[in-house]
């Protein structure tokens, strides 16, 4: 829309939360996410195959026509333009001296739509316009095609009609040979059928003239959506395209079910002439009612497989499964309660028993469901990452290869939201801070291309992300020099370790930086790091070889699950182990006790010796079982070490739920002596859970 001034208006729409907004806002970031990766992998291939033009003209075509509808005027108007310089490429091609330009460009456009749609995700209002994206789109349109075409320009659609009327008169410059009547149906479950069929008629303008729907004016008009989930969706299209590649593409819409073409429009079309003018122009495989076929088109032959599969996917709003999952932890806890009763002691229930065995088994399987649903692969925040290499590299000039392991490791939806900005954070330092720039490897003798390794692996029941470079590495007298310099020792020099030197790091306001710059220098960087993992419970550690690279290890333990336990008691304390950690338990006897040259207690295993960790020791209890033999030993397994844990007594099996100690314990180091959370016993008492790996690290 344009104002009184010949500016685009800002849209009228409601920014309220409603499903409508959330689907556009879903959509769209996964459609741009897609361009990203097109554009990325394009450009690492140093080619621009036609279906990745195809597919970029789909999504900006998708885009426009969504925002036009929510009226979203800027992104439309943007989305536009672009989807009109790659209607120029796909139909005349593209020299390969534009790509880099074509790449850069684009880019910029995706970056400007993903601040827009974040925007309106955060309930601000979108910019009015972006002039300067335009300008760039059309001079680069001119360059390639000598005039840039018609349809490049006139502003803004007004509206979402006035968006699909500027279609239809591109389209009426296109030849027409076949005219088609469509009857389409959309999944059962997909909902706002209206925004599907809108969605359709847009992607099919794109090939052809729309002559007539069924029901008309899909945004505006209220019972659309009912019309269509009832009697499915009727449109009559002009175009030159055969009648498998009408079907293939209409297969290719999301959430499309069925199409079928008809011989006409059923009775009651707004348009019964344009049905009328079209029986004459028909084909004869007009005139037969057929089923969509199933093409080469990779879209349409994946719809294809999915023939007669309802849609099986749905949004569920985060909160809801926090929800659910307190719930089903509550459940856990009062199950517990109930089988644990000191009323039940001395009583032979044999019925009761059943009844709570299968109650055990069903709440176990609850567990694991609700436990899945929250899982999602760490790839989609990987890959985020392999921009932002992209873009430094150019602007430092520093080649630099982005390798992604574990991409497929699930973990939790909040772990995935608390990581997001530690990764982008520590892949930005090591662009600017460790990789070295050409000149620089090659006088060390290094591969003139840095690489950059993010990595996602389950260790114990925690999950381990690390990202390493093989840069220049960390330097801990200049650390120390730096740290001294701004007043952060808290000790004397050379009382510092490597490790807490290089801790120092984490410490707000240090920078190893001399100069801000765009990326680093203000000494935020790895202090967000710290904190933001710190929010959902996990560690971070530093290690650096000096010359060879530097690797920076978050340690995420499960902040809120339920997971089977051996709980133990030491003294008149009851602690938890994660059954995942236990390899076995037994009695020492005195044989196979002994002690290494520095007076550490081992124990002989099966011909191999494991040191043994006194757990009242490091909690300092008081009553508890100090010799070996009287107690019993756990062989603990971190992941990376081997020990046993001495306990007074087993007291057995059992689900707990896990939850995170509270923030200000940081500052007692609660997690460096070996305490993962806590959780809630049967009879109300709190039990600490124990960290395996901080344990077995304090010796």
């Amino acid at each position: 829309m344009k104002d009184s001034k010949g500016g685009i208006k800002m849209s009228n729409y409601d920014y309220a939360n409603d499903s409508m907004l959330e689907m556009y806002l879903f959509e769209s970031t996964t459609l741009l996410d897609q361009l990203d990766d097109i554009l990325l992998q394009s450009e690492k291939e140093e080619n621009l195959s036609s279906d990745s033009v195809n597919e970029i003209f789909r999504i900006m075509h998708t885009i426009k026509g969504s925002s036009a509808m929510m009226e979203f005027d800027t992104i439309s108007h943007v989305s536009h333009k672009l989807e009109d310089l790659f209607y120029v490429i796909r139909e005349n091609g593209v020299d390969e001296s534009y790509f880099q330009e074509l790449f850069d460009l684009v880019l910029g456009v995706s970056d400007f739509l993903k601040e827009e749609v974040e925007k309106i995700r955060q309930g601000q209002k979108p910019s009015v316009e972006n002039e300067g994206l335009i300008s760039d789109i059309a001079a680069l349109l001119e360059r390639m095609n000598g005039n840039a075409p018609e349809s490049t320009g006139q502003g803004a659609p007004e509206s979402a009609e006035q968006g699909a009327s500027a279609d239809a008169a591109t389209a009426d410059e296109k030849p027409t040979g076949n005219t088609y009547h469509l009857h389409v149906t959309f999944n059962a479950d997909c909902q706002m059928e209206n925004i599907r069929a809108y969605m359709l008629v847009n992607k099919l303008e794109s090939v052809g003239t729309i002559l007539a729907t069924i029901p008309e004016e899909l945004n505006a008009n209220k019972d659309a959506s009912s019309i269509i989930s009832q009697s499915g969706f009727y449109c009559s299209l002009s175009t030159d395209l055969s009648q498998e590649e009408i079907a293939a593409m209409t297969k290719g819409t999301l959430s499309v079910y069925t199409v079928e073409f008809l011989n006409a429009l059923p009775a009651g079309s707004a348009k019964p002439a344009a049905s009328a003018a079209s029986a004459s122009d028909a084909s004869e495989s007009d005139r037969q009612k057929s089923s969509a076929s199933e093409t080469n088109n990779s879209d349409a032959g994946d719809a294809a497989k999915n023939k007669g599969k309802q849609q099986n996917l749905i949004n569920v709003d985060l909160n809801k499964l926090d929800k659910l999952m307190d719930l089903v932890g509550e459940i856990v806890i009062t199950e517990s309660m109930v089988s644990g009763s000191a009323d039940l002691v001395g009583l032979e229930l044999d019925n009761f028993n059943r009844a709570a065995r299968q109650l055990r088994k069903l709440t176990d399987e609850l567990q694991d469901i609700v436990m899945s649903i929250r899982m999602v692969p760490i790839s989609s925040t990987f890959q985020k990452m392999r921009r932002i290499v992209r873009d430094m590299g150019k602007k430092l000039d520093k080649e630099v290869d982005l390798v992604l392991m574990g991409e497929t490791t699930e973990v939790d939806k909040t772990i995935i939201d608390g990581i997001a900005d530690p990764l982008m954070h520590l892949v930005r330092n090591a662009m600017d801070h460790a990789i070295e720039n050409k000149a620089e490897r090659a006088a060390a003798k290094k591969d003139p291309v840095g690489r950059i390794i993010l990595s996602a692996q389950n260790v114990g029941g925690d999950i381990i992300i690390s990202v390493s470079d093989d840069g220049k590495g960390l330097d801990a007298e200049m650390i120390m020099e730096k740290a001294k310099a701004k007043g952060l020792l808290t000790k004397p020099e050379n009382e510092y370790t490597e490790k807490e030197i290089f801790n120092l790091l984490t410490v707000p306001g240090f920078s190893t930086k001399d100069s801000v710059t765009e990326y680093s220098g203000r000494g935020v960087g790895m202090d967000v790091v710290k904190k933001n993992i710190e929010k959902i419970g996990g560690t971070v550690t530093i290690e650096s070889v000096k010359g060879a690279g530097t690797s920076i290890f978050f340690k995420i333990p499960l902040t809120l699950a339920i997971i089977a336990s051996m709980e133990i008691r030491v003294g008149k304390n009851i602690y938890a182990i994660p059954i995942s950690n236990i390899r076995e338990s037994f009695k020492a006897t005195p044989k196979q006790l002994l002690s290494d040259p520095d007076g550490n207690e081992m124990i002989m295993i099966r011909g191999v010796c494991y040191p043994i960790i006194r757990l009242h020791k490091i909690f300092h209890i008081q009553e508890a079982l100090t010799d070996i033999c009287d107690g019993i030993l756990l062989l603990v397994d971190s992941g990376e070490r081997l020990a046993c844990v001495l306990a007074d007594d087993l007291l057995g099996k059992h689900q707990v739920v896990v939850k995170p100690l509270p923030i200000y314990l940081n500052r007692f180091a609660a997690k460096g002596v070996g305490i993962a959370g806590c959780t809630i016993l049967g009879d109300g008492s709190i039990s600490l859970i124990l960290d395996a790996q901080g344990i077995l690290n304090q010796y």
